[in-house]
């Protein structure tokens, strides 16, 4: 009921454009985990945090870096259920997807499964509303193939090593979804460890996802 109320509000007052600046996630940055590198780097590299650690999820992308205005917007749709959002929302990550995943196939879009309890809570799911948003303009299909079957700590208040032992066991296959030989795209609003998108694309590669990768409206 909050997101129809929300979703007419947006209709009746549209969401004006958030303010710029909108900080862009430019190279150099790590190749896998997308962390911005301050100085000149060689072509492509890794991040030593991404050297030393065994990732399922083959890379995150995002056009945006969240901070200021992107932050600010990412927060209020999620916390605040300002709804209206959005379309914003969905722009920016349509804007990582023409950068860097347009060229090539994918199957599915995949949001970040919240737990059932957070959703009631919250009202819907923030991830899965943008995926939605996106599949609409790029016709490339929202399937929820991921269940959180544990609830966690939001990974938010959490330190990297927390956030880790954090999501294990939460996150299950969804019944009745095949990701066998499937490239599946990882949808979310912030990327910031890689806790979360890297637990989503373990249980899918375990089940015999052929790729997963993962693009988000900003960078943390």
């Amino acid at each position: 009921m909050r997101v129809w109320i929300e979703a007419a509000r947006g209709l009746i007052f549209p969401a004006g454009r958030p303010p710029r600046p909108w900080a862009r996630l430019e190279r150099p940055f790590c190749e896998r985990c997308a962390e911005p590198y301050s100085r000149t780097a060689p072509g492509e590299f890794l991040c030593a945090n991404c050297l030393d650690r065994r990732w399922s999820l083959e890379r995150v992308r995002a056009a945006y870096r969240a901070v200021g205005t992107v932050r600010e917007a990412i927060l209020r749709f999620k916390y605040g259920r300002e709804y209206h959002l959005r379309p914003w929302l969905g722009r920016w990550m349509r804007d990582g997807f023409r950068q860097y995943y347009a060229e090539e196939k994918w199957d599915a879009l995949v949001p970040v499964p919240l737990h059932s309890e957070r959703k009631k809570i919250r009202g819907f799911n923030q991830s899965a509303e943008i995926a939605r948003w996106l599949s609409a303009r790029i016709g490339i299909p929202v399937e929820e193939g991921l269940a959180r079957v544990r609830a966690t700590l939001s990974q938010a208040r959490l330190k990297r090593v927390e956030r880790l032992s954090n999501l294990r066991g939460a996150l299950a296959l969804a019944p009745g979804f095949d990701p066998r030989g499937r490239r599946l795209l990882i949808c979310d609003d912030v990327f910031t460890t890689g806790a979360t998108a890297d637990a989503c694309a373990r249980v899918l590669r375990k089940a015999g996802a052929a790729e997963v990768a993962a693009l988000t409206v900003a960078r943390g």
